[in-house]
C-alpha cells in the first residue's frame, strides 16, 4: 500500500454521499475490504468486490458491485482504498455535505486490476428480481447448511465455489454469484434486470447498480 494524497470527491447532492454510506455498508458486511473509486470526468464509479477466487483453480467467480454517481466537478482519479477507511469519513459528513476526503492509505487489491470491458456488451436479455431475489435466498440456505460448526478457510472456498460458482438456470452462463451480489448489495426490487455478456464477463443491471461477474477459474 502507498500513502498518495488525492484530492476530495465533490458530489452534486447530500443524498449522494448517503447512498455511498449504504452502498459501503453493504458491501463491508460481505467483505470487509476495499472499495475501488474511478472517476473520470462527471462521473464516479464506485467499484466493490463481493465474491472472488482466494486459491488457484478455485470456481468461485469474480463478483463485483458497481454504483455510479455524478461528480458536481469533473475529476480524474482511479484508487482503492479501504472501506472502513471510507465509512469512517461518510458517518462524520454532516446532513448537507458534498464532499468526500478519500483516504489517504492506497491498497492493493488483486479483483480491482482486472477491468471489466467498457464496450461490446450484448444484451441477453432480462432476468426478473424476484426469480433472482429466489435464487440468492436459496444458496445463502444452501451454503450455510454446506458449514459444519468452525469450518477452516478451504471448506468456507469450497462451499461458496460449489454454490455460487454454478451458473443460474436460462441465463446463458451467468454465475449464480451475481444473484448473491444483487440481493447483499440492495439492488433488487420489484422489476427487471438487464443482463449483458462480453466474452468472458456478464453484467447485470438496474436501477438501483450493476453487477459484474467474471467467469473461468483462478486466481
Amino acid at each position: 500500500m502507498s500513502d498518495v494524497l488525492t484530492q476530495p470527491l465533490q458530489f452534486t447532492d447530500p443524498r449522494d454521499l448517503a447512498d455511498l454510506r449504504t452502498f459501503a455498508t453493504r458491501a463491508k458486511s460481505i467483505d470487509d475490504g476495499a472499495i475501488r473509486f474511478q472517476a473520470s470526468g462527471p462521473v464516479l464509479a464506485a467499484y466493490v468486490c463481493v465474491l472472488r477466487p482466494r486459491l488457484l483453480g478455485e470456481a468461485t467467480p469474480t463478483i463485483l458491485g458497481l454504483r455510479t454517481m455524478a461528480l458536481a466537478q469533473p475529476a480524474e482519479t482511479d484508487v482503492t482504498v479501504p472501506l472502513s477507511a471510507v465509512l469512517d469519513r461518510l458517518a462524520r459528513a454532516g446532513e448537507n455535505d458534498v464532499e468526500l476526503p478519500l483516504p489517504p492509505v492506497h491498497v492493493t487489491e488483486s479483483w480491482a486490476g482486472v477491468g471489466a470491458p467498457r464496450g461490446g456488451w450484448e444484451l441477453l436479455g432480462t432476468l426478473q428480481d424476484a426469480e433472482l431475489r429466489q435464487f440468492a435466498e436459496a444458496g445463502i440456505t444452501e451454503v450455510a447448511a454446506i458449514m459444519p460448526a468452525k469450518p477452516g478457510a478451504l471448506i468456507v472456498n469450497n462451499a461458496r465455489a460449489a454454490v455460487w460458482g454454478r451458473e443460474l438456470p436460462g441465463a446463458g452462463g451467468l454465475p449464480a454469484g451475481a444473484a448473491f451480489a444483487a440481493l447483499t448489495l440492495g439492488f433488487l426490487a420489484d422489476g427487471e434486470q438487464q443482463l449483458y455478456r462480453a466474452g468472458r464477463w456478464f453484467r447485470v443491471s438496474g436501477t438501483r447498480g450493476h453487477v459484474l461477474a467474471r467467469t473461468g477459474s483462478g486466481v
